[in-house]
């Protein structure tokens, strides 16, 4: 072994979520259920996650995507769980599904070559549009970046270079979108707490705002009650929400539930990303977990109130 060898330091339990993928309930209710994680306590009694500990949170993430119960997995042996895996991952698979545009970005992406990535994804955004990147390319690349991430391929600091590089781009793009007429409607956008993921928002973003609509970003994970009353003050007459695929399912309905109580009764809320998309319909809550789906509720909020949703004219 070297003798420059770090060991890789501890988590505490915020970063431990961002690595793995697992809510900070999941990884308490775990703790509580089946013994595992065991995390170490820091001088403040806060939670601290051997390195050792977060890799097998990682693989048991990745099987729970692959389809196996937590409660089976936990009652497995290392060498079982690796069997598991091994069965699950198909590493060249993500890769060959792609079209050529995902295959080059997602080569980029693992060859860590940040400058050739940042260009390559701007070259693709001015050569399709604002629109068309966000709904074909990004759609897409962002499930093969899913995948060669569940499959092992990719490690998580990769997904979240390719994921800061793509905000990065998102934001310049959406800053650099003429004024419109505040014609409606105004979308108060942003995340609950312990939602980190913020790419679907700015994906969101980039097309409400490409289609004429008035979009104040309060960023990720914002208390619902601050949600409410930015929704008042900003007189919003929509506000939408984005749920992550790593977004603790049986969250997401109690927490939509209240903050529609907290809305005013005029105020649509709006439930967007791959964290709804086995969500039972909720009184007063639109779900939308295509980007199309979310473009289709633009459209019927104008023509609900315009009667005509041709009304308001695209940024070109």
């Amino acid at each position: 072994m070297s003798s420059s060898y770090q060991p890789r330091p501890a988590l505490g339990i915020t970063a431990t979520e961002r690595e793995t993928g697992l809510s900070k309930d999941t990884l308490r209710v775990w703790e509580r259920r089946y013994g595992f994680p065991r995390p170490d306590r820091d001088l403040h009694g806060e939670r601290l996650y051997p390195a050792v500990q977060v890799d097998r949170l990682r693989l048991l993430k990745r099987l729970m995507d692959q389809g196996h119960r937590p409660g089976r997995l936990m009652a497995a042996s290392e060498d079982e769980l690796q069997v598991l895996s091994a069965a699950a991952t198909t590493p060249a698979q993500p890769l060959a599904a792609a079209d050529p545009l995902s295959q080059q970005l997602l080569a980029l992406v693992k060859g860590h070559d940040v400058p050739q990535l940042r260009s390559a994804l701007n070259q693709a955004m001015l050569r399709q549009g604002l629109q068309g990147f966000v709904v074909h390319t990004l759609s897409a690349l962002n499930r093969a970046v899913g995948d060669a991430w569940l499959s092992g391929e990719f490690e998580i600091f990769e997904e979240h270079l390719y994921t800061e590089q793509v905000q990065a781009l998102l934001r310049q793009a959406i800053a650099t979108l003429p004024a419109q007429q505040d014609s409606g409607p105004r979308i108060l956008l942003t995340t609950v707490p312990e939602e980190q993921h913020g790419l679907g928002l700015l994906m969101a973003e980039a097309l409400m705002a490409l289609d004429g609509a008035t979009c104040i970003s309060l960023g990720t994970q914002t208390p619902l009650f601050d949600i409410a009353m930015a929704a008042r003050a900003q007189q919003a007459d929509v506000v939408a929400l984005s749920f992550s695929g790593a977004y603790a399912l049986r969250q997401v309905a109690p927490q939509l539930a209240q903050l529609r109580a907290l809305l005013p009764a005029s105020v649509e809320l709006w439930a967007g990303g791959t964290g709804v998309g086995r969500l039972q319909p909720q009184p007063g809550v639109h779900l939308l977990p295509s980007i199309q789906q979310a473009q289709d509720a633009l459209a019927a909020w104008r023509t609900a109130r315009t009667g005509n949703a041709g009304d308001i004219t695209p940024v070109a």
